[in-house]
């Protein structure tokens, strides 16, 4: 029998493929670097599991609602207003299973067959692929690397077209770090706006940023009206296998995500939900040590790379990702693009990175550093070698 025609619109996840293929040496042994993995090495706050712990001898183990608990979505508007002067409403706020789940219930309840939607290149692998699930069209746009992967609302202009439904922005910017000036960010909202264009802001790593302040678009008189607000639990509070996400959006787009979401997940766990409101309620000391550490690694990691001849790497104003150009390399002993980079750094050097094919370049890798000193040190010199080796 054939499988629907919808599951060939979307390809494997790469940085899962990564992970599997790193997972696989090391079962055997294998002594891997893995500059793979997309999530904070540090440990979920004690605070936060504790919360956990008392939900299992509270017995909060059953169903909750499906969009999540009514105490959850209250203190996340509060939450984000405290951030950055938000007023959402619990009615504009649903609880799901993990960022990745927000963006997916988010396109496929708002776009059609023939929509467009404009992505900035490089982009985090997921949206290209939920977009052609929901058999929209995805516009790219190349940035300018040279600027640090700079993005602009004069780009987005350019893009326009009637069918336009959708922009989706990702500030600080998985993979390249980058994060989009305030001013800009601002351009690009009343360009969409005006148009009655939805801005998806994705705000995953919000919280990251090492040379500015914290600023959500949502914050602008009247940005709510189509302003759609994705965000996690995942990296802010080091809760990745937690699995909870939230969006804030008009009640309606809200009420169309949780019909979604009844008839797939249905509502995410009891337990985590009630370490989630830990989480944001607690204390947020835990985001600033990450922060902090975070910084640290970023400069090293940038003059580790810099140092490497022929690689250039524009440096990461948040998350915790640098996005080298490895094209010094490529066209050398049978390594044509960053995808056999990559599997043949993880075979002869045994260190693990994501292509930069995933994420639509075709000239660098994807490094996180949200790993060790130690394992930094070790990766970049076998990088190092390996890219001396074969770029001569």
């Amino acid at each position: 029998m054939n499988l629907a025609e919808r599951i060939g619109l979307i390809s494997v996840s790469s940085t899962m493929k990564v992970a599997a293929d790193a997972e696989k040496l090391r079962s055997e042994g294998r002594d891997v670097v893995d500059f793979g993995a997309g999530e904070p090495d540090f440990p979920t706050p004690d605070n936060i599991k504790q919360a956990a712990v008392q939900a299992l001898a509270d017995n909060f183990t059953k169903y909750t609602a499906a969009g999540g608990t009514a105490e959850l979505k209250k203190a996340i508007c509060e939450r984000h207003k405290t951030d950055f002067g938000t007023d959402y409403q619990p009615s504009e706020c649903i609880i799901s299973v993990g960022g990745k789940h927000v963006i997916f219930n988010l396109t496929q309840a708002l776009l059609n067959p023939g929509d467009e939607v404009i992505i900035p290149v490089p982009y985090w692998v997921t949206y290209k692929d939920v977009v052609n699930y929901a058999g929209a069209t995805c516009v790219f746009v190349e940035t300018d690397e040279n600027a640090g992967f700079t993005f602009t609302a004069e780009m987005v202009e350019r893009s326009l077209t009637p069918k336009t439904k959708m922009v989706i922005i990702n500030s600080p910017s998985n993979p390249s770090g980058a994060v989009l000036d305030r001013a800009e960010f601002e351009k690009i909202y009343h360009l969409t706006s005006q148009r009655g264009v939805y801005l998806l802001t994705d705000e995953c790593y919000c919280h990251f940023l090492y040379d500015s302040e914290p600023f959500s678009i949502a914050s602008l008189p009247g940005a709510k009206a189509t302003v759609l607000v994705a965000g996690t639990m995942s990296k802010t509070y080091a809760m990745t296998g937690w699995r909870v996400g939230f969006a804030l959006a008009p009640a309606h787009i809200v009420t169309s995500m949780m019909k979604l979401q009844s008839h797939s997940t249905s509502n995410p766990t009891s337990i985590a939900q009630k370490a989630a409101v830990e989480a944001v309620r607690g204390s947020q000391e835990s985001v600033r040590e990450m922060l902090a550490e975070y910084r640290r690694r970023r400069d090293f990691v940038v003059s580790r790379l810099r140092a490497i001849p022929g690689v250039t790497c524009a440096e990461p104003r948040g998350a915790f990702y640098a996005y080298p150009n490895i094209g010094v390399v490529l066209g050398h002993n049978g390594i044509s693009n960053t995808l056999q980079f990559a599997e043949r750094l993880l075979a002869e050097s045994l260190v693990a990175v994501v292509p930069g094919e995933a994420f639509g370049t075709d000239r660098h890798v994807r490094i996180s550093y949200a790993t060790s000193m130690q394992e930094l040190e070790r990766g970049l010199d076998r990088l190092h070698e390996f890219v001396v080796k074969h770029s001569g």
